[in-house]
Parts: structure tokens; sequence; C-alpha cells
């Protein structure tokens, strides 16, 4: 699979052996084997983004005045009066 055979496996075991210790290996051990379960899962099932959504029809306008655009409203009320004033 990655070119390991077994010399290469017993040393990187016999490494594992004396950096973690013999009592806790086996709680390494499952504790790697929990990571590569959830990976494989998380891989498996789609995200929640990407599930098809299907569009929704477009809509025509129900009149032709509602295709009809209004001039934008000023967010500063006060200089609204003070333009229509200056034009009277």
């Amino acid at each position: 699979m990655f070119g390991i055979g077994l010399p290469e496996l017993i040393v990187i075991l016999l490494i594992a052996l004396i950096f973690v210790g013999p009592g806790k290996l086996p709680e390494v051990g499952k504790a790697i084997g929990k990571g590569i379960r959830n990976f494989k899962k998380a891989v498996e099932e789609p995200d929640e983004d990407e599930k098809e959504v299907t569009p929704a029809p477009p809509q025509e306008p129900s009149s032709p005045t509602s295709a009809v655009r209004k001039p934008p409203v000023s967010p500063y009320p006060e200089e609204d009066q003070s333009k229509s004033s200056a034009k009277e």
C-alpha cells in the first residue's frame, strides 16, 4: 500500500512503544482508529451545503406597472425638504 513492509512496520511499532509506553499504546491505537473511522465517515457523507436544491421557477410580473422603477428615496429627509423648497 505505502511501500511499508514487515521490517519497517516493526521499527515503527518499536519507536511508538518507546515513546508512548506499553500501558498507553492500546489507547493510542484506539484513538488513531477512531480518527481514521471518523475521517472516512466524513468523506463518505455529503455536506449540508452540497445538497441539491431545486431552484424556484421565475415569476412573471403580475402587472406592467410592477416593472416600472421608482426613483430612489434619499436617506436624509431634510435634504429632500430643502431641495423641494428651493425649487418653489
